[in-house]
């Protein structure tokens, strides 16, 4: 496994100038008004201003606490001091129709606290958006969900469009990267999904830069697509936030399309590869265009 040392500036691919901060403005104020959460702001992610610019966003639901913490992500981790707001899934609808979104993302926060691990609150959001804006493709990303079935389900049977579960790293990263979560609980969920509902598309991403080698993300893209994953996208990990997982290296632009180029020779139909991909960013263009 590499372990070149931690990079102290970053390479000129990764620079990129701000848009102005007036027009992220409107979308933060209705955000505010309606009381919603996004995992752009939450998890910092660095494509927020060109997003919220652009008055696109990806929701997060059940709360702004995570029961998970992994090394990779800024969101607040610990016991969520509030049960599911039941008035969450119409708000969110109001404002995706707001926006006039016709690709609406969704996540959330792990709630391994509640019985059904959200799955039930997850239900009720796709139904509100989808009688909202009945037209709109609904992307939705969720955690593992423990790979209980019976809350899989639940969230299948709502009939998102497209049904998203990070993969994250490979699997000789999870336990120092994501300690609380389980490769073949993630690959399990994925299956699940497609053979439940075999025409809805699943999706997945992974974060290179972490420590693993070229070898093992080609595993990771074959388990995947033998596991029946469509779309993969692959993004550059930018540390979010002191104290947690420092960058091993930096991928060069062209790396990403020697990794797009396996990925597509392995049979996924779709695979968006690059140092700004990340799983929702672009997510409208990614379904559309691959």
């Amino acid at each position: 496994m590499p372990t070149t040392a931690r990079p102290r500036r970053l390479p000129p691919w990764l620079k990129r100038p701000l848009p102005r901060s007036g027009g992220q403005k409107p979308l933060e104020s209705l955000l505010r008004q309606q009381s919603l959460n996004t995992v752009c702001e939450e998890a910092n992610c660095p494509n927020k201003a060109q997003c919220f610019s652009h008055g696109t966003a990806t929701f997060m639901i059940l709360g702004e606490v995570c029961t998970r913490s992994c090394r990779f992500c800024s969101v607040i981790s610990g016991r969520p001091p509030a049960p599911p707001d039941a008035d969450e899934p119409a708000r969110l609808a109001q404002s995706a129709a707001a926006m006039k979104l016709e690709h609406v993302v969704i996540t959330s926060v792990d709630r391994d606290d509640l019985p059904d691990g959200g799955s039930t609150h997850w239900a009720a959001v796709i139904k509100a958006v989808r009688a909202a804006l009945p037209e709109a493709v609904v992307e939705v990303l969720t955690p593992d969900f423990q790979a209980i079935d019976a809350q899989i389900d639940t969230v299948i049977n709502a009939a998102p469009d497209i049904y998203n579960h990070n993969i994250e790293v490979v699997p000789s990263l999870f336990r120092s990267i994501q300690p609380s979560k389980r490769y073949d609980r993630s690959l399990h969920l994925l299956r699940r999904v497609k053979q439940r509902a075999p025409a809805m598309t699943t999706k997945s991403g992974l974060m290179v830069g972490l420590g693993e080698s070229r070898a093992e993300l080609h595993q990771t893209f074959k388990d995947l697509r033998e596991n029946g994953v469509d779309m993969l996208t692959i993004g550059q990990y930018l540390k979010p936030a002191p104290g947690l997982a420092e960058v091993v290296r930096y991928y060069e632009p062209a790396e990403f399309e020697e990794m797009k180029a396996q990925a597509l020779a392995l049979g996924f139909p779709k695979v968006a590869s690059g140092p700004f991909v990340r799983s929702s960013y672009n997510a409208k263009e990614q379904f559309l265009n691959g």
